[in-house]
């Protein structure tokens, strides 16, 4: 039985079955580049004096840099939206707009294709049944000219998801817990594929963390089958999707699994410093004292995390101690929050809501944590230096874990505050 993943590449090099290891050149359908790794895509594309054959299906986004914090970020916006215009792609996101892989989920990835982009976390399009992976810049600019690539095909890493989260856990929470056992380099080059019926439990939301996150542990890639799960998210949409063509996405009958996963026994993890895969249960390191708490990035900053952290902020104060930052991840995740009354919420509690953006996530602006500080975070990584100053000590959590910690004044277990 064919992997998901080798079924959309295969179909997308126009064969009719590819096996692990195999080379394949195939077809791209989107190209996504950003402000920190495109220009130089961009450097490539304009030395060689190439033009573009699609560039409607190429997506730009200022989002890293957002708003500029510096006069050479400033001056790389300039650049990338030179290169829109003289290219003609029509798809750039400015300033404000929100995270590339948030946007990109809000109706433009769809189920069966083939995605790529200039950033590691692509791999959240996965949720959505997609084959979408990071790519080197040089790539990119390969693939914004030729519409192909090539790929060797993915030994899938097959995860069995059986239970039900339980309503203090999230999708940060699962991942997490899989690095902990897969480690940084545990699915190396691997296809995640996370199939059984678990999945009914887990939300959108839930699923694009996971996939988002998958690629800490090495993956090439991860995914999820086409079920009513994410047909139901693109009817909310307004997407109407052809099923019957994209029948060979639905879930495959697997015989033996890598790894089995009972949702129903997820507690809530933290990642110690210095890498994500370092991640144990709350409990072993609650109590730690922080001065900084952040709910952002592509992998959380979504409506979702919006919602929970608001339910453990609404009637409580942050500690006086710690600076609470809330980004959320696109203009549209904004736009609900307020008109639902969160961004009141979360700012009566003493939160401070930035722009839509990457953030402090990237260590670049809105937030960077100085030498000496501790922050917790439902960012996607706690690399040294990753948030700021390499002398700081980040620490990765679920906005729950995230909400309940600002509250206490050190990391605290989010049970108390979820039932």
């Amino acid at each position: 039985m064919q992997s998901l993943t080798a079924r959309i590449l295969a179909r997308a090099s126009g064969k009719s079955k590819v096996e692990p290891g195999e080379v394949v050149i195939a077809n791209v359908d989107k190209i996504v580049l950003t402000d920190a790794t495109g220009p130089m895509a961009v450097d490539i594309l304009e030395k060689l004096g190439v033009r573009l054959t699609h560039p409607a299906d190429v997506y730009i986004f200022l989002d890293h840099y957002s708003p500029s914090p510096s006069i050479s970020a400033s001056n790389i916006h300039i650049r990338l939206r030179k290169f829109a215009k003289a290219y003609r792609v029509p798809n750039l996101f400015d300033v404000g707009e929100g995270i590339s892989h948030q946007i990109m989920v809000e109706g433009i990835v769809r189920p069966g294709e083939v995605v790529v982009g200039a950033d590691s976390h692509t791999t959240q399009y996965g949720a959505l049944a997609a084959f979408a992976t990071g790519v080197g810049s040089s790539e990119a600019a390969y693939a914004m000219v030729m519409k192909k690539l090539w790929f060797k095909v993915p030994e899938p890493l097959f995860i069995k998801l059986t239970g039900s989260l339980p309503p203090y856990a999230s999708g940060k929470d699962v991942i997490l817990s899989i690095l902990s056992t897969l480690g940084p380099d545990g699915a190396n080059y691997r296809a995640l594929e996370f199939l059984g019926p678990g999945l009914k439990s887990l939300s959108m939301s839930e699923r694009l963390t996971i996939a988002n996150m998958s690629v800490e542990g090495g993956a090439k890639n991860a995914i999820f089958p086409l079920d009513d799960i994410v047909i139901g998210y693109f009817e909310e949409l307004g997407i109407s999707l052809d099923l019957e063509r994209l029948g060979y996405l639905k879930e495959p009958a697997i015989d033996k699994f890598d790894y089995t996963v009972d949702l129903s026994t997820i507690e809530p993890m933290v990642a110690k410093p210095h890498n994500p895969a370092n991640s144990v249960p709350v409990s072993e390191v609650e109590g730690v004292k922080i001065d900084v708490a952040f709910i952002a990035s592509c992998a959380n900053g979504k409506y979702e995390d919006l919602v929970v952290a608001s339910r453990i902020l609404k009637g409580r104060k942050v500690s006086k101690d710690v600076r609470l930052i809330v980004t959320p991840a696109s203009k549209r995740v904004l736009v609900k929050a307020l008109q639902d009354g969160l961004i009141q919420i979360l700012l009566e509690a003493g939160a401070i809501v930035t722009p839509p953006g990457c953030g402090a996530c990237f260590g670049a602006n809105l937030g960077v944590v100085g030498d000496y500080e501790v922050a917790i975070s439902s960012t996607t990584r706690n690399f040294t230096g990753r948030m700021g100053s390499p002398k700081a000590q980040v620490y990765l959590a679920s906005p729950a874990t995230v909400a309940a910690s600002a509250i206490e004044g050190c990391i605290a277990d989010p049970r108390r505050y979820l039932r």
